[in-house]
């Protein structure tokens, strides 16, 4: 059976770091913290569960640090978590019988990482990311923000979730910043960092900017499709805050020219012609949403509302808007299938019932 060693780059976490290891301490073979200044008393809670705790100077680079907590790893596998990060318990046994039976030929497996949740905890928004590393120098870290490991060698992905769990709000600034200091060093970002680095802009309203980032990368001939149907919804979305309703529609439409359609970005599209009352395209739209399979491991992000209860929602929504009311009725209770605690089914269920 392998061996694990959890590395975990952590800064004033005290809030957190207990919450994140008392779920997975059990399951691992070794814990390495690297600390990179916290003021609170984050290395203290640490050091309860492991003496393999470093100091780190900062430097603006998280792939740097993480490269650093992976150097002091001595198992087979290093594993990566946040401090806002936990295994859920139904996550465990799972995760055991992983572990049991690991090919040795193994050399990174992928986790579903779940980072927002609807109203009733469950995962709205998901994507996989590399979970297990094979312990060697052929695994590094690159990307000073939003990190990642490039995939190559032999892959699995597991159905195995990490959840994203906040309990306070960091520092929504930071990534922006590093990503503006490079700039200013003269550094080239590459395709990669281009796409992140126009989100971080996107955020912070900085819409004009945003579109200019996402207009070049978008013409790049480099960087990973995920990443340029995504950049497509955050650039049309751009285009939709500063007025340009028509460069947004065409935005949306540029998707296609990179993959076959995804149902997050019919779903927008759909949006687009339901809010101009044009209900019969939005309604081609929402149907081809629907129908579309989730493709999990192209390595995009996922929402799966947008496969089934939204675009049934918004059905029922388009079919009112037409006058037939019957076909907006079971619509309706197929979103409500979907989602039987929704607010939005639940006050349009009240409606028909009324009628």
């Amino acid at each position: 059976m392998p061996t694990i060693s959890l590395c975990m780059i952590v800064k004033n976490e005290e809030l957190n770091i207990a919450r994140c290891l008392d779920s997975v301490v059990e399951l691992v073979d070794e814990l390495i913290i690297v600390d990179t200044g916290s003021v609170d008393r984050t290395v203290e809670i640490a050091s309860n569960y492991t003496s393999k705790v470093y100091s780190y100077p900062w430097k603006d680079d998280f792939s740097d640090a993480r490269n650093y907590s992976f150097s002091k790893a001595s198992m087979d596998y290093c594993m990566w978590m946040d401090a806002d990060d936990i295994l859920e318990d139904s996550q465990k046994d799972k995760f055991l019988e992983l572990k049991q039976s690991l090919s040795p030929h193994t050399d990174i497996v992928m986790m579903k990482y779940n980072t927002a949740f609807d109203e009733a905890g469950t995962p709205s928004f998901f994507y996989f990311r590399e979970r297990w590393i094979r312990n060697c120098s052929k695994y590094r870290w690159i990307g000073a923000v939003h990190e990642v490991i490039p995939p190559n060698g032999n892959i699995i992905y597991s159905q195995i979730e990490i959840c994203h769990k906040k309990m306070n709000r960091g520092d929504s600034d930071r990534n922006l910043k590093i990503y503006q200091k490079q700039l200013e060093d003269g550094k080239l970002l590459e395709p990669r960092q281009q796409y992140y680095y126009g989100r971080e802009l996107y955020y912070h309203k900085q819409y004009k900017e945003a579109v200019s980032v996402f207009e070049k990368f978008l013409l790049s001939k480099e960087g990973w499709i995920e990443n340029k149907i995504e950049a497509c919804s955050l650039c049309a979305n751009c285009y939709y805050q500063l007025g340009q309703e028509q460069s947004a529609l065409n935005t949306l439409l540029r998707s296609m020219s990179f993959d076959l359609p995804r149902a997050e970005l019919c779903c927008e599209i759909g949006k687009y012609f339901l809010e101009h009352g044009n209900y019969h395209v939005a309604i081609y739209w929402y149907e081809t949403a629907r129908n579309l399979p989730k493709n999990e491991y192209a390595g995009g992000f996922i929402l799966p509302d947008c496969y089934d209860y939204v675009p049934l929602l918004q059905l029922c929504v388009c079919y009112d808007k037409l006058g037939d009311k019957k076909m907006a009725k079971e619509y309706n209770e197929k979103a409500g299938a979907c989602k039987p605690y929704s607010k939005a089914y639940l006050y349009n269920k009240q409606y028909f019932d009324s009628l």
